[in-house]
């Protein structure tokens, strides 16, 4: 369930905060191991950009998490930022 008073952290705040800071790690080596562009990995801490499930698939094996976690963190986070303003009214049975 999606918190309604606040918006889910960003995973790119999670991967900076809970990641790569206790272990020491920068961004430029985290991309190395990973082989993909600094660029990528800068951008999703900055919460930028989001992290696909390919990333997702990168991350989990780098640090031993699921892929699933990774999604689940960006799909929470989108749909908070994401929500309707207004809810439209639920379809009823025709006739």
């Amino acid at each position: 369930m999606l918190p309604e008073n606040r918006i889910p952290t960003h995973p790119g705040e999670i991967l900076q905060e809970q990641f790569l800071e206790p272990l020491g790690l920068t961004q430029v080596a985290l991309a190395e191991h990973l082989g993909v562009p600094v660029q990528r990995i800068n951008e999703i801490v900055r919460g930028k950009r989001g992290v696909t499930p390919q990333t997702a698939w990168l991350l989990s094996q780098a640090f031993d998490t699921t892929p699933e976690f990774w999604i689940s963190l960006q799909a929470n986070h989108d749909l908070a930022v994401n929500r309707p303003r207004e809810a439209i009214p639920r379809l009823q049975k025709a006739g």
